[in-house]
């Protein structure tokens, strides 16, 4: 079994806590800070317009190569304008547990995302994410992070962008 993986991320949004939530708490929204690369493709069908405990999302991802992976998360708990939980049921990981918190701060939220990671293959994977992984891991979030900015705005005064990687 290959070694488990974290990452960190931290960004300040200068918008409400309702404003930051309506956003990330709707699937549909996933492919809007998404890279383009990725080829990223939500495939089944929501109940309902927000994201609720139970709620599997399929989708398909090019990481690779431009091949085609389906990938099926479950939405494992919500707690309402304060944090949800994705975990992988099926696809490229042997563990993906992606937490997403939300924090209203003087001026904003505070936005962190906390994923935790395992790749199959013991060794090779491990020798995967050092060669691979990690680095496209750290382009989708940084991804992410400008995709937020050009929605939301900047920060006043700037930020300093955190990502830390353990594992």
């Amino acid at each position: 079994m290959s070694r488990t993986y974290s990452i960190k991320t931290v960004q300040k949004i200068p918008v409400s806590l309702d404003q930051a939530w309506d956003f990330f708490s709707k699937p549909d929204n996933l492919k809007d800070i998404t890279p383009s690369n990725l080829g990223f493709l939500i495939k089944s069908k929501h109940h309902g317009t927000t994201m609720y405990p139970g709620q599997i999302i399929e989708y398909t991802v090019k990481p690779i190569l431009g091949i085609p992976l389906y990938w099926m998360t479950e939405i494992t708990t919500v707690a309402d304008h304060t944090y949800f939980i994705d975990e992988q049921r099926f696809g490229p990981y042997t563990l993906w547990h992606h937490q997403h918190h939300f924090k209203a701060i003087e001026g904003g939220v505070e936005m962190t995302d906390i994923v935790h990671y395992r790749l199959p293959l013991w060794v090779l994977g491990d020798i995967a994410n050092t060669l691979f992984v990690q680095s496209q891991l750290q382009g989708i979030f940084d991804h992410r992070f400008f995709a937020t900015e050009q929605k939301f705005g900047i920060w006043p005064g700037g930020q300093e962008k955190i990502v830390r990687f353990n594992g």
